[in-house]
C-alpha cells in the first residue's frame, strides 16, 4: 500500500514538469517546428509525385504539397504580425535521414515508406499545433495554429484509410 501511494505521489508530481515543459516552447521555436514540418511534407510529397503508381497515393501527396504551403503562409503571416522575424525554417536531421530513405526506396517500397513517416510526421505536427493553440504566448501563432489543427487531424484521418 506504501508502495502504491509512493508511485501516485511521483506521479503526480511529474504533470507539473510536463506542462511546464510543454509550454516553454517559444513562439520562434514554433514557427521554426511549423516550418520545418511543412517543408518536408512538400519535399517528401513531391519525391513520391515523382514515382508512385497508385493514384490515391498521388491526390493525397498533391494535397499534402498545396495544404503545407498553404499552413506555412498562415504561420509565416502570424509569426509577422506577431513582432517576429525568424530565419526560414530547415528540415531537422531525422527529416533529412527520412527524406534519404525515401529517395534510397524504389517502388512500391516507396509508397509505404512515404505512408509510415506521413502517419508519424502528422502525429508530430498535430502534437505541435495543438500545443501553440492552448499554450502559446503570441495570439496570432495561436490563432494560426488552432486553424491548422483540423487540417492536420484531416491528412491524419486519411493516413488511417491507406
Amino acid at each position: 500500500m506504501r508502495f502504491g501511494k509512493t508511485i501516485a505521489i511521483l506521479a503526480l508530481g511529474t504533470v507539473p514538469a510536463l506542462a511546464v515543459a510543454a509550454s516553454a516552447m517559444t513562439s520562434a521555436t514554433y514557427f521554426m517546428k511549423a516550418g520545418a514540418g511543412d517543408l518536408y511534407e512538400k519535399q517528401s510529397s513531391t519525391l513520391l509525385m515523382q514515382s508512385t503508381a497508385n493514384p490515391a497515393l498521388k491526390t493525397f501527396a498533391k494535397e499534402m504539397i498545396t495544404d503545407h504551403t498553404n499552413s506555412t503562409a498562415a504561420v509565416k503571416a502570424a509569426a509577422m504580425k506577431a513582432g517576429l522575424h525568424p530565419a526560414p525554417p530547415k528540415l531537422t536531421a531525422k527529416q533529412m535521414s527520412d527524406l534519404a530513405a525515401l529517395r534510397a526506396a524504389k517502388g512500391t517500397s516507396r509508397d509505404t515508406l512515404y505512408i509510415t513517416q506521413q502517419k508519424a510526421a502528422h502525429q508530430e505536427a498535430l502534437a505541435l499545433h495543438q500545443g501553440e493553440s492552448s499554450t502559446g504566448t503570441a495570439a496570432p501563432l495561436k490563432a494560426a495554429a488552432a486553424k491548422i489543427v483540423p487540417v492536420v487531424q484531416h491528412h491524419i484521418d486519411m493516413l488511417a484509410t491507406m
